[in-house]
Formats: C-alpha cells, structure tokens, sequence
C-alpha cells in the first residue's frame, strides 16, 4: 500500500510514501563463464551464475535474522515471485524482506540493511528492488532509493512508485527533471492512491521552482472532493492546505485543514473497529422454523420398541380401528352357490383337516 507524504508546513513533502518491496543485483566483478566453470570438463550454468552470491550464511553484511521469523511471514504473491530461484535462497530472501516489513518505521537503518542482504541475493527480483528503493528513500538515501525504483519500474513496468520517484529526484536537487518524469505517464490509467501522491510530488516540485500558483493547480483533481472522502484524502487535503496558506489564502486553508483532520479522525476510527471483526469462514443459510403439529400420545403406545427405539406411539396390528371383519363374519345379500356351504371344516388343534367319508356315486 502506498504511504502518504509526510505534512510539512514549508511546502516540503519528502518523506514517507510509497511501499515496502526493492533491492540491487550485487553480482562479482568480472565473474564470468571461466571463473564460474566448474572443475571436470562441465560448461558454465548460467542460472546458477544469475543467483550467485558469496556463501549465504557466511555472508558478512548480513544482519541476523531471528528464528521465528519464516519465509511465510511476507505475502503470497512475494513468495510467487521469489520462485525463480533455489529454495534455500528463496526462504532466505523472503526471511529478509520480512524483517524489512517489520522495522522499516522502528529501525529504518537496519531494515536497509536487510534489504540490501535480500539484494545480495536477488538481485533480478522485481520487488525486492523495490524494497530496497524504498527502504533508502525512509532514511534518506536519494540517490539509491532513485536508482533502484527505476530499476524496479523497468522490471515491472509498473508506475505505481512513480511518486517517490518524483520526490527522490526533488531530494537530489532536480526537480525540474521530477516534473519531466511526471509528464512521461497518463494519470487517468493509474489508480487513484496513485494519482493522488503523484499530484501531491508534482505539487511540491513546483513549490521547489517557486511555482507556487502552478502548485495549486497540480492538486486539483478529482480526488479533491469533500464530498468523497477515502483513505488517501486526508493527504491530499493537507497539501492542498499547505498550498493555500503559502498563496495568502488563509480562510480556505483553515477550512482544508479542518476537513482534512476529520479524514483522519474519520478513518483512524474505521482502523479501530477493523480490529474488532470476526472473519466469516463460511456462510450458510439456515431454513426458517416450522411449526410442527404434535400427535397425542394414547395409552397404548409401545415404549423401546426394536433395538430400544422408540415406538412412535404407532398402534398394534390387533388395536387398529376400525377392525377388519372376518370373512365368514360378512354380512352379505350375495346368492350362495349351490352345494356350497359355509361349515368349511376347520382344522383340529394339530393343524390337520379331519378325514371326510369316501365320495359314492349316487345311484
């Protein structure tokens, strides 16, 4: 994410924007095919010529990085990027980038340091020269921090660290040659955080050469609304302030200032209620509840039925209504047919029929 520029109340606004990502290719002088050929007749690897450094951790600029920092410590996308090269080297730099994220505001120094060891090693990695400009451009460095946004931006060919470009070129003495580098890109392709910490250096460059009129006119954008206010308005507001009150125009800037510190206050309250958010890992819907209607149970509902369930209060066989007749019992007003009578015999106790007389011919 891009910072904003620190608020000075001179018109300077070098200082603190722009992200985290940058380093330098830091390969030996003259290393080269015969230095890097190895012993056994085998040719030169130019792949392991484009990652190579001195023994890593015998490196001696190094600074030390503790245990508990991991290769996981820094995003995804760094590590995606970070795949080009072996698998130690690439822990190795992502460990270092990560201790760059962690004391670039606390220690800018060392952070430096750590990005210049991650340089060391991956050099040709885009954001790994970007953290390294960066981190220059936080203590100061201009020059440096100059040299490896531009490489960076070739790399990429990105302009979203076109901003602090501007500023590093202000921080060497050339602003002019920032307001050319503005120039050189179409501002309504970049993204408006960008667009805004680019009007804001273009601003300053003008203030620089004195322009203070044209310094106004830079910081009228889009983004200049009280209306719409984001994150990166409370930035914009300041400088367009800082402009005013330089121009005599102390009524507007007043009324700037004051907007531009309910942005802050605004979005500082926004960061705080952040913190308090439960991270929703799966929604489901619930179906709403429905009424069930309960059937009375009857007194001669059978309890731990098969296997001790539950019978359900479903009545026996033998205690349905209404009671199915026998057929024999049937009340009927159908026509026997003749020598068909209803004494069928029954079968004795032993399941047998009795024996009936033997058939005669009737004479």
């Amino acid at each position: 994410m891009n910072e904003v520029p620190e608020r000075r109340g001179d018109g300077d606004r070098r200082g603190s924007f722009g992200r985290t990502g940058a380093g330098r290719n830091d390969r030996r002088p003259g290393q080269g095919p015969a230095a890097g050929a190895r012993p056994g007749g085998r040719g030169f690897d130019s792949r392991q010529d484009e990652e190579w450094t001195p023994r890593y951790s015998e490196h001696p600029k190094a600074p030390a990085i503790p245990d508990e920092i991991t290769e996981k410590d820094v995003p995804v996308m760094v590590r995606v990027a970070l795949k080009t090269l072996s698998l130690e080297n690439a822990n190795r730099v992502a460990r270092h980038l990560a201790m760059v994220s962690l004391l670039i505001d606390q220690d800018p120094q060392l952070a430096l340091e750590h990005a210049q060891a991650a340089a060391a090693r991956a050099g040709r990695i885009a954001v790994v020269r970007e953290t390294l400009g960066i981190a220059a451009y936080r203590v100061g460095d201009y020059a440096l921090a100059l040299r490896e946004l531009t490489t960076y931006r070739r790399l990429s060919g990105l302009n979203d660290q076109l901003p602090i470009m501007i500023d590093c070129e202000r921080g060497i003495g050339k602003p002019a040659k920032g307001l050319e580098l503005g120039r050189e890109v179409d501002r309504t392709k970049l993204e408006p955080e960008v667009r805004v910490n680019l009007a804001i250096a273009l601003s300053g460059a003008r203030l620089d050469l004195g322009e203070n009129e044209l310094a106004l006119a830079e910081l009228e954008i889009a983004e200049l609304n009280a209306k719409k206010v984001f994150d990166f308005s409370a930035a914009l507001f300041f400088a367009y302030s800082d402009t005013l009150e330089i121009l005599g125009r102390k009524v507007e800037a007043e009324k700037w200032l004051k907007l531009a510190q309910r942005a802050v206050e605004a979005f500082a309250l926004k960061a705080e209620g952040d913190n308090e958010f439960l991270q929703v890992l799966e929604e489901i819907e619930i179906p709403a509840e429905t009424t069930r209607t309960e059937r009375p149970k009857r007194d001669d509902d059978r309890v731990g039925g098969f296997d001790g369930r539950e019978d359900r209060g479903r009545p026996r066989r033998d205690d349905r209504e209404p009671q199915r007749p026998r057929r024999d019992d049937r009340d009927s007003d159908r026509p026997k047919r003749d020598g068909f009578t209803s004494d069928r015999p029954r079968r004795d106790s032993n399941g047998e029929a009795p024996q009936r007389a033997p058939w005669t011919k009737p004479e």
